[in-house]
């Protein structure tokens, strides 16, 4: 979904599951949206789309479960998996778990965004993200573009204060940088604006589910 290479263009159409989206949102709302593989989804995913909720005062936010990380050689669990333990952390009506890159045919960013603003106009989008993701952010593909085409908001993580703000794009972006006083403005702000909410932490990761679960090799 989310990693380095030349920004490709592509159709607005997608494929002809982009027509059923399995999500309505109208002109106005404000809208976070979390990507991530959340192989498993699990307590830490919950509280950065939380706190993004509450801070950001938005009307939804989006999980948007990605078919295949595609800097990950490993496979993820089945993306049916995968949802079906995001919507148990996802609480509320407010909250909505989406496969919907796979139905669109996207596995990057950008091309999700720029697909997503073009159907929804009037819509005020986020980027919504843990603290732990700023650090790569630079490798994403046409992350300059995403920091010019939405607001994005990074959720402290366990470790990220320290590596977020030595991040290249913090560093690159740093001019656009907004006190986490502002957040709630945020979404109302032009591109590029970026803040760093401070909260608690949580110290769950899907890397140490994922080990948990592995079977003991002989000793």
């Amino acid at each position: 979904m989310w990693f380095a290479g030349p920004v490709r263009r592509i159709p607005d159409a997608g494929r002809p599951a982009a027509h059923r989206l399995g999500f309505d949102l109208k002109p106005g709302m404000r809208v976070g949206l979390f990507g991530g593989s959340f192989n498993p989804a699990h307590e830490g995913h919950a509280h950065v789309a939380e706190t993004a909720m509450t801070r950001l005062g938005l009307d939804r936010v989006i999980w948007l479960v990605s078919p295949q990380n595609p800097l990950k050689t490993s496979r993820p669990d089945s993306l049916e998996a995968r949802m079906a333990g995001a919507r148990r952390f996802a609480s509320g009506p407010r909250m909505i778990v989406s496969d919907i890159e796979t139905r669109l045919g996207v596995r990057y960013t950008i091309d999700l965004v720029r697909i997503l603003k073009a159907r929804f106009p009037g819509v005020k989008f986020v980027w919504v993200m843990g603290g732990d993701s700023l650090a790569s952010f630079h490798k994403w593909r046409g992350w300059n573009e995403i920091l010019n085409g939405v607001p994005i908001a990074v959720v402290a993580r366990p470790g990220s204060q320290l590596r977020g703000g030595l991040a290249p794009a913090a560093l690159r972006f740093a001019a656009a940088r907004r006190p986490a006083a502002a957040a709630r403005r945020l979404a109302d702000m032009d591109a590029p604006a970026w803040a760093y909410l401070p909260a608690r932490l949580s110290h769950s990761s899907s890397t140490t589910i994922r080990a948990l679960k592995a079977p003991r090799g002989h000793l």
